[in-house]
């Protein structure tokens, strides 16, 4: 028998993690969590440590019949999302990653060698398409349309070009596949974030490797954090990104 695992992870990850799932040696409960909660951090932080109470208070409403071995947290430092949790009843696992992109690619060796490479890289793939406002025509379409209304078309000319600073950042729209997984509409509608920005348009394979490992519980200490509990994590500032404390 394999272990029983909780997972709560990002919506991003949903197609990922639901072709990998069944063909997991471990039972997997998961619970997917809303994306915009990124957008601040404090917010995603309370709703990751209110589910992890749940569990560990067996009132979580995915719980399963019998208790967990651990909980598995499907999210990267993710702006320090992930500080400070701890679970008083059940070991944490949490990948030693920046965020999600180290999943979808594979390895954090890969992440690191494309941003190396091309820093100026903006990441899509067929969940963030699905699940986020990501830069696009529309979007900036969208934006104007809310500051002309709420502060009219002088402000909003304004407001636009400081919206449009954070473009010259970036010069490529990274778009992460994975073979059996649907990618079709939402790589066509990158290449067309890329051509309304003027990026550049660049396809990676993606690979299994980083998730498959955190999902049947092969835990190197190099790529996972292993919290018992009453332990938490924080930023380790260096290749790590996170530690137990």
């Amino acid at each position: 028998m394999g272990m029983r695992l909780k997972l709560l992870a990002c919506k991003v990850l949903q197609r990922e993690l639901c072709s990998l799932i069944p063909k997991c040696d471990n039972y997997i409960d998961v619970t997917f969590i809303r994306q915009d909660l990124h957008n601040t951090p404090q917010l995603l932080n309370k709703a990751l440590q209110d589910e992890i109470d749940r569990i560990d208070a067996g009132d979580d409403k995915h719980t399963s019949p019998e208790p967990f071995d651990a909980i598995l947290l499907g999210y990267g430092l993710c702006s320090n999302a992930v500080t400070g949790l701890k679970s008083t009843r059940h070991k944490l696992i949490i990948p030693k990653a920046h965020d999600c992109i180290t999943f979808l690619l594979g390895s954090r060796e890969k992440y690191n060698d494309i941003f190396n490479q091309n820093p100026g890289t903006y990441w899509y793939s067929t969940g963030w398409v699905e699940n986020a406002k990501l830069p696009s025509k529309e979007r900036l379409e969208e934006i104007r349309k809310e500051y002309t209304e709420t502060y009219g078309e002088e402000n909003a000319q304004y407001l636009m070009e400081m919206e449009h600073n954070w473009v010259k950042d970036y010069n490529t729209a990274g778009f992460i596949f994975w073979d059996g997984v649907k990618n079709s509409d939402a790589r066509n509608f990158t290449k067309r974030c890329a051509e309304s920005l003027k990026w550049e348009f660049k396809a990676y394979q993606g690979s299994s490797a980083f998730l498959s490992d955190f999902l049947n519980a092969r835990w190197n200490s190099k790529y996972f954090l292993i919290l018992e509990p009453g332990n938490s994590a924080s930023q380790s500032f260096d290749e790590e990104v996170i530690k137990g404390e």
